[in-house]
């Protein structure tokens, strides 16, 4: 993938993320804190099955738009915040490989930090993304989802 001019990088894409190239897009020169969370695929769920993958879905078109909605909300509560990345994969995704990345830079890693958070947090919620967990001998889409919200409720 390409990074863009801008400076928010947004993508959903089946391709494997790069949290080193992401990290590295957002380094600037008058940003002391680069904050990057990493949300990897797990072993384990609340049922009990042990996972081999997740499977992701989601309108690509969508999704996009709506973490769009997300970086801007994070800069209207942090204007420091100089770069966000957020990547999230679609399709099949190993255990310990990356489902989402974000990358917040800022002069400062107060800023930063509480930026990412609620990057990732905001993501969860209000962006329409389904999750299929697959194990050894079965499949379901995941029951741990949560109603999708408006951006502009968080």
């Amino acid at each position: 993938m390409r990074p863009p001019e801008t400076l928010e990088w947004v993508a959903v894409s089946p391709l494997p993320l790069d949290p080193g190239a992401l990290a590295a897009w957002a380094t600037r020169p008058e940003c002391g804190a680069v904050v990057t969370f990493c949300g990897n695929a797990r072993a384990t769920t609340a049922a009990g099955h042990e996972i081999i993958e997740l499977d992701y879905d989601a309108d690509v078109a969508l999704a996009e738009a709506r973490i769009g909605e997300v970086t801007a909300a994070a800069r209207d509560r942090w204007p420091e915040v100089v770069a966000i990345a957020i990547h999230h994969r679609v399709g099949p995704v190993a255990v310990e490989e990356p489902a989402v990345v974000v990358v917040v830079a800022s002069p400062h890693r107060h800023e930063a930090f509480e930026a990412a958070r609620f990057c990732i947090d905001a993501v969860k919620s209000t962006v329409p993304l389904w999750k299929r967990e697959v194990w050894r001998d079965g499949a379901a889409w995941s029951a741990q989802a949560t109603p999708i919200r408006d951006v502009g409720e968080l």
